[in-house]
């Protein structure tokens, strides 16, 4: 494994106070991006949040890029990426990514954060983009998921230049889109196009795994949509048809007595958290029938009903195993009793990533955690996929890990909240990783 550059105690204190004088213009910065209601779907005020992000890099002494995939951006991602896209809508608002570089030398390292939340939803007790700094904390939607990662890494570079430091590597951080439906048109793209350097050292995403834990990869995904097909007919004789929709219960029937059971007695060894996750799951995303549209329906027996299938899945396993069960399943399924057809289509696919076990980014992690907080940090694997699958696939860095501040069990839940203390943690660990990584004077 590389080396990391040692990091003289002198040069630690003055970054670590740095930080420590940075605490309210990291809360700040928290706050201005949460504020900036980045709703995916459908990707609303992206161009606003891009500019908030490029001007703070900017502060902190970087050159920065703004970049907009194309209409056709689908075309250059790899095989499997673009047939993705190809059955979603086309975006109707802009796309608009971030990335901030700086520096040159032998090493590269690069911090990557996506700033679009989901829908708020409901459940609130204060407004979900009021950004209110209260009770040691940040408030609001995206606040750990993952707007309060930006701000760490934002941080810890501004720390750094008030420290006087040198980097002797090239440091780049970027700001990305639509991570929260796949992450087709921000990392996704930015390797495809080149604007993610293929030779890049280490890569750090700073999700909510909080600030003594490191994430070293995810399980696979595989999301199928499963249509029941039937004969339509009159209301008032549904002997005469088929009902699409009465297809499907025989099948959520066996998801629900044989299928989930079954293989939630499989487990990996990758340390996934939380430790429930490390079974292999399977979720029911959505289930649709019958007639579409507002109004009273028409007397009708529906011939088409739908369901869309959540397999998270373990590295054991592997994705070819997972299509052919599915798809056995069904089958097996549909053959007894006469008349079900299922129709299966594939919508995504993600397979498992872990970071070597030589990785740089780990180490320096490691060495941050210990230095900045006195603690050891603890390696853990996340239940649901993030970006370091594009980094993997499509840039071909496998040296990547997720650490960042906020709590994991608060990500996409009401009253999301990260307390500063943990910015201010993350931040420190993020600048010494940056110094033990590409060097510094």
């Amino acid at each position: 494994m590389p080396a990391l550059h040692p990091v003289p105690g002198t040069l630690e204190e003055r970054i670590l106070r740095q930080v420590e004088a940075g605490r309210d213009q990291l809360a700040e910065i928290t706050s201005e991006l949460i504020r900036i209601p980045t709703e995916n779907p459908p990707g609303r005020h992206y161009p606003e949040c891009a500019a908030l992000i490029a001007d703070w890099l900017r502060h902190a002494g970087f050159e920065v890029e703004s970049l907009d995939p194309p209409p056709d951006f689908g075309d250059a991602l790899p095989g499997h990426l673009a047939e993705e896209i190809r059955r979603l809508p086309a975006p109707t608002l802009p796309r608009r990514n971030v990335i901030g570089r700086m520096g040159s030398g032998p090493r590269r390292l690069h911090w990557n954060g996506h700033f679009d939340v989901v829908p708020a939803g409901s459940g609130w007790s204060r407004s979900p983009y009021s950004g209110a700094i209260e009770e040691g904390s940040v408030h609001g939607r995206g606040a750990s998921d993952m707007k309060g990662g930006i701000a760490a890494a934002i941080g810890a570079a501004l720390a750094l230049r008030r420290a006087g430091v040198r980097l002797h590597g090239a440091l780049e951080i970027s700001a990305t889109v639509d991570e929260e439906s796949g992450g087709h048109a921000g990392v996704a793209w930015l390797a495809a196009a080149g604007h993610i350097a293929s030779d890049t050292d280490a890569v750090m995403i700073p999700e909510p795994f909080g600030s003594t834990r490191v994430s070293v990869g995810h399980r696979g995904v595989l999301w199928t949509r499963i249509t029941s097909l039937g004969e339509v007919a009159h209301g008032s004789m549904p002997f005469l048809g088929r009902n699409a929709v009465l297809g499907l219960a025989p099948l959520l029937e066996e998801i629900r007595t044989r299928w989930i059971p079954e293989i939630a007695t499989r487990r990996t060894r990758l340390p996934v958290v939380p430790v429930a996750a490390r079974a292999a799951t399977l979720n029911v995303n959505s289930v649709h029938g019958g007639q579409a549209g507002d109004g009273l329906e028409s007397p009708q027996v529906p011939d088409r009903a739908e369901l869309v299938l959540d397999r998270r899945f373990l590295p054991e396993e592997g994705l070819d195993q997972v299509r052919e069960e599915t798809a056995r399943r069904v089958r097996e399924c549909a053959s007894r009793a006469p008349g079900r057809d299922y129709r299966l289509e594939e919508l995504l696919a993600v397979e498992p990533t872990r970071a070597p076990a030589d990785s740089l980014a780990l180490a320096a992690v490691r060495f941050g955690v210990q230095r900045a907080l006195g603690t050891e940090v603890e390696e853990v694997a996340s239940p649901g996929t993030y970006d370091q699958k594009h980094f993997a696939s499509v840039a071909g860095i496998r040296d990547c890990v997720a650490y960042g501040p906020g709590i994991l069990e608060l990500a996409h839940r009401p009253d999301e909240h990260c307390p500063v203390e943990e910015l201010e943690r993350s931040a420190k660990v993020l600048a010494l990783t940056a110094v033990a990584i590409l060097g510094a004077s």
